[in-house]
């Protein structure tokens, strides 16, 4: 496999270390082929939904009948050190295209104008559009486990996924900041479960913080909405549609409120629980 020192990208991005299949996976003839399928069959995801909701329901059944859970300790390690590793490969892809059409180009630039969808950055855009439907087996091994599964885990999975797919079939520039972002917090995210999985005993303090950076990236993707309405309000062109903007903003006020009442249960309340009964004692 050959290994590029550095390649540039149509939007003159310098990517460091790039990959052959980088380069020959995405080019001319595929990339036409992979924008329509995404375009005519992006609809695909809301059967794909359905079904893991359905799926996973049916196996919570099926493992209250079984006697014993399954382990999968091992798979489960293995899993999460390969998405830990991809969403570091996908963020040292995508968060350059951000910091330059933000350094470069403006605010403005980075919320209106097209996410690239060529060369390295687009293919790696593609690969993190296309693996929120793999990345719904963590709730098979949540399932086979028999852990708690709560609404926010599969909530969060179905509508995502079925978001990603529609945005990216009609082409939304904001896009660059959510892909960014979510690839950032799953590195951190996915190195923590695997952690975790490997029995190290990781600092709770972690785990609240990569809480608190999901409310973050919630937060931001509420602005960025906000941001891109107001700018076309103001008669700004913008590719991103305005159902695009509503339908975002609305999941992204939904995660939030999801994420902040996660937060207050896990940590919180706990910690209120844990003050008043020493007080007690």
């Amino acid at each position: 496999m050959e290994i590029y020192s550095s390649i540039r990208d149509p939007s003159n991005v310098v990517h460091r270390w790039v990959f052959d299949f980088e380069l020959l996976l995405f080019n001319e003839q595929n990339f036409l082929s992979i924008e329509n399928f995404m375009y005519n069959w992006w609809w695909l995801s809301i059967p794909f939904a359905l079904f893991y909701i359905i799926a996973i329901f049916i196996g919570q059944i099926w493992m209250k009948k079984r006697n014993k859970k399954f382990e999968l300790r091992k798979a489960l390690i293995i899993w999460n050190v390969f998405l830990a590793v991809f969403s570091f490969c996908g963020a040292c892809r995508c968060v350059p295209e951000l910091l330059y059409s933000l350094n470069k180009h403006g605010f403005y630039h980075s919320l209106c104008n097209p996410i690239l969808k060529k060369g390295v950055t687009g293919l790696w855009v593609w690969l993190f559009i296309i693996s929120k439907a793999p990345e719904t087996i963590d709730t098979l091994f949540i399932v086979l486990r028999r852990q708690q599964l709560i609404f926010l885990h599969w909530f969060h999975h179905a509508s995502v996924l079925m978001y990603c797919f529609y945005s990216y079939g009609l082409f939304a520039p904001s896009g660059r900041w959510f892909t960014s972002m979510n690839l950032c917090v799953h590195t951190i995210m996915y190195s923590y479960f695997a952690l975790r999985a490997a029995r190290f005993r990781v600092p709770q303090f972690i785990q609240q913080s990569i809480t608190v950076l999901q409310l973050i990236q919630m937060l931001i993707g509420c602005i960025v909405n906000i941001a891109v309405y107001k700018y076309k309000q103001d008669g700004y062109y913008c590719m991103t549609s305005n159902s695009n903007i509503i339908v975002s903003l609305v999941l992204y006020i939904i995660y939030l409120i999801l994420f902040a009442h996660f937060f207050y249960l896990s940590y919180l309340q706990k910690r209120m629980h844990k003050n008043m009964k020493e007080r007690i004692e």
